[in-house]
């Protein structure tokens, strides 16, 4: 494959480091694109939806150890679940002429202008975990969790710990990553009659919302049995409601991804168990996918990441 770059190498880290102005861009990143520009190394802009988060905290490390591999620089910006913020950092990668840009857009939707403007700069542009969801915009490869098969994970979960009974779903359905966990989730639910959905709820992926979410879903449904989280955050906010209500251990909670505090959770009991994601290997096949693209090879448009279990037993 044949690709053009707007400004050589060594321009690009040029312009990276005198035009990057966001708060954002770690110091770690700036010292690897400081140490790398001697050797000419391609400068690569990811900007992530909610760099807090500590699934996007082992992507990016991901990313930075597979990048260093190759000798590119990274700079990652925080897009604080603002989407105008996040189409400004698309338009200040561009005008730093990064040779490319990895999103993980907070709306799936909205952010096809943003990766329009970067296809119109020749700037090739990749998403990790979640997948632009417009019509407008081209995306080479989308590098992610096997997300229909982990909510299947999630889903033989609640079967195996419920049986029979109500469950719940707190959800966050304008995210593609989320709806095909849903979807798998309800696909395993076919092979297990007896168990019900009864509420299918938006709790935004934060914690919070999700309690107070939690909070009424109880209300409504006195006899609940289970409830699966679509993520961390969302499953960890439940469990704190269930807590609350003094139902610890009577209303199953399944999450999804196994963060550290998900895990401690799952250990103590507020949790049965989680889907485990593997965000540092999303983040290693982003930067190689990267890579390839640059080595004129064509990457696969889709690259998927298996997702496993973790329950009380894997805590020990």
């Amino acid at each position: 494959m044949t690709f053009r770059l707007a400004a050589p190498a060594g321009v690009l880290l040029v312009g990276l480091l005198a035009c990057s102005n966001s708060a954002s861009t770690s110091s770690s990143s700036n010292a690897t694109a400081g140490a790398s520009s001697a050797q000419g190394s391609k400068a690569i802009g990811v900007s992530i939806q909610n760099r807090e988060a500590q699934f996007y905290e082992q992507m990016e490390s991901g990313m930075k150890s597979e990048a260093a591999k190759y000798g590119y620089s990274i700079s990652v910006v925080d897009a604080s679940r603002d989407n105008s913020k996040q189409q400004s950092q698309v338009e200040d990668f561009i005008s730093q002429k990064v040779a490319a840009i990895v999103l993980t857009p907070y709306d799936s939707q909205a952010i096809g202008s943003a990766i329009v403007e970067a296809n119109d700069a020749n700037i090739p542009v990749f998403t990790a975990d979640i997948a632009n969801a417009s019509r407008q915009g081209k995306v080479v490869a989308h590098i992610a969790s096997d997300n229909v098969q982990g909510g299947g994970q999630a889903g033989k979960l609640i079967c195996r710990a419920v049986k029979s009974g109500p469950v719940a779903i707190i959800d966050e359905p304008e995210v593609t990553s989320v709806q095909d966990r849903v979807k798998g989730f309800k696909t395993a639910l076919v092979g297990c009659p007896g168990v019900k959905i009864v509420a299918d709820i938006d709790g935004g992926g934060e914690r919070a919302k999700s309690s107070s979410v939690m909070e009424d879903i109880l209300q409504a449904h006195k006899d609940l049995k289970g409830v699966f989280g679509i993520n961390d955050d969302s499953a960890l906010g439940a469990a704190k409601a269930i807590d609350a209500a003094g139902l610890k251990g009577k209303i199953v909670v399944v999450g999804y991804d196994a963060t550290p505090e998900a895990r401690a959770a799952i250990a103590s009991g507020s949790m049965y168990g989680d889907a485990i994601q593997h965000p540092d290997q999303i983040g290693a096949k982003t930067i190689d996918a990267i890579h390839d693209y640059f080595a004129g090879k064509t990457p696969p448009r889709k690259i998927s990441v298996a997702v496993g279990t973790f329950t009380k037993a894997d805590a020990k």
